[in-house]
Formats: C-alpha cells, structure tokens, sequence
C-alpha cells in the first residue's frame, strides 16, 4: 500500500556518505576562495554570482539526494527519478563551474596529466558523445533495475551523471575562457545535446509498455499507473530537462548577435591549449 503524502514529506535521507560528501565540497570551496586565495593572493574574491551559483549547486544536490525525492523516486515514480537524474546530470554542473573563478582552475591545468585529461574529454564531440551514452546505458532496462536494488551500483550512476555533466558543460561554460566554443559553435552544441536528451525522452513519452519491472510492482503512489508514470518521465526529460541547455543557447545565441568578439581560436570553433597564459 502507498504512503501518504504527508508520511512521504517525513522520508528524508540522511546518508552519510552524501553528507559528509557535501560539507567536504563546501569546506574546500569557502577555504580556496577565502583563506587560500588571501595567503597566496591568488586572485580577486569570487563574485556574487559565483557565491551564489555554489550555495544553489549544493541546495540542488542536497534537495535531489537527501530529500523525500529520493524515497519517491527509488521506490515509487521513475518520473520522479527523471527529476532527480536532471538535477545531478543537468543542472548541477552547471551550477558548479558558474561557480569557479578563473584563478582557482587555471593553476591546475599547468599540470600535464590534467591538462591532458581535460583536453580529450572535454572535445566537443567526446563531451557530448560520453555523456549521452552513459545517460542511454544506465536507462537500460538490466541496469536501472540494478541500480534500484543495489545501492553501490545506485552511487556509481549518481557520480558517474555529476562527472560527465560536468565534462559537457565544460565547452560552454569552462572558467578559462579561451577553452570556450565561439558562440556559433556553442549555439550548435547545445542544440545537439538537447537533441539527444529529447530522443531518449520521446522513447519513453511514446513506448506502449513500461520498461522496469520494480515500478510495476511498486504501490500505485497518488494512483499514477506504471504506464502513465513512465510517459510523465519521458516528457520530463523532453522538455523540462532541457530548459538548461535551452537558456544557455539563447543566451550564447543573443551574445553572438549582440556581436561580441570572440578570440581567434574561438572563431575556428577549436579550444586552445589548457596549459599556458590566456589568449590575447
């Protein structure tokens, strides 16, 4: 029998590994952008935008893994594991590198390995190509059944969603600025990985039959069929999962527009090297 809505509400999730996970991100974040910075003068303090996109990157995930979302999502509604899966894929990454001021990222790429690293998987191709097939792989009907029976499996979906979302925003939002894709560029990368995210919610808004048999078997929660629940998921993925991707075309469409110049190595639609002083 389903729960209520109000015994639902009272179903937060205090794991500790997320906690603990989260006050180690906000303790490393508030000593490089204050102590640190200050004793090595790094660079100036983070803006008010940075600040806040960090406060709300930490609320997002905090809200997506510890709140009564998780319950729901994990044992009742795959629509509300959509919402969850967006917020750590979608919306978190980019909130985390809106965050990042220049001078606290570009001091690591001076190390080859990194520099190395970043420069294959943040290809624009690369980025975009990984992160669509780890978001398909882990739809697949053998593994998403996994991840809702073992929570190890459930974790190594979660991280994996959080690092690639933060290798295919990379090409449009990195905090070197040189590393970002012309505008034209940028324009076409996002339309592409929005379609992708679309085909695969189109799949799941228009399959006759429900795909994961846990949620079949689930209560019936607020009386959404497995069915209609899936379909629900799918259009969430359809279109609200796409409005980040979608605000960041338009706004890289109305700058290039607007006829901000780019460098020249973004006008190739290429990224400079990750190791060196910035571009003139």
């Amino acid at each position: 029998m389903a729960p209520s809505t109000s015994a639902l509400l009272t179903q937060w999730n205090w794991e500790p590994s997320v906690l603990i996970g989260l006050l180690l991100i906000s303790v490393a974040y508030w000593y490089a952008v204050g102590p640190l910075r200050q004793r090595r003068n790094l660079g100036p303090p983070p803006t008010t935008l940075q600040i806040s996109c960090f406060v709300l990157s930490v609320a997002v995930a905090s809200f997506a893994l510890l709140s009564p979302l998780d319950a729901i999502s994990d044992t009742y509604l795959f629509s509300a594991h959509m919402v969850q899966h967006l917020l750590l894929a979608s919306l978190w990454p980019l909130l985390v590198l809106l965050s990042l001021p220049e001078w606290l990222v570009r001091p690591l790429l001076r190390r080859a390995w990194i520099a190395g690293f970043l420069s294959f998987f943040t290809f624009p191709v690369v980025a975009l190509l990984m992160f669509n097939i780890d978001i398909d792989v882990w739809h697949l009907p053998v593994l998403y059944d996994e991840t809702l029976s073992n929570e190890q499996v459930h974790i190594l979906e979660h991280l994996s969603f959080m690092a690639f979302g933060l290798l295919v925003w990379w090409p449009a939002l990195s905090p070197i600025p040189e590393q970002r894709l012309a505008y034209p560029m940028r324009v076409l990368y996002l339309f592409a990985n929005a379609m992708f995210m679309m085909v695969l919610g189109i799949v799941f808004t228009f399959s006759p039959t429900p795909f994961y048999a846990p949620y079949v078997h689930a209560p019936r929660l607020w009386g959404i069929s497995a069915l209609a629940d899936q379909q629900f998921g799918g259009l969430i993925m359809w279109y609200p999962g796409n409005l980040p991707y979608a605000i960041a075309l338009v706004v890289a469409f109305y700058r290039w527009f607007e006829g901000e110049n780019p460098s020249p190595s973004q006008i190739s639609g290429t990224q400079s090297p990750t190791i060196g002083p910035p571009l003139p």
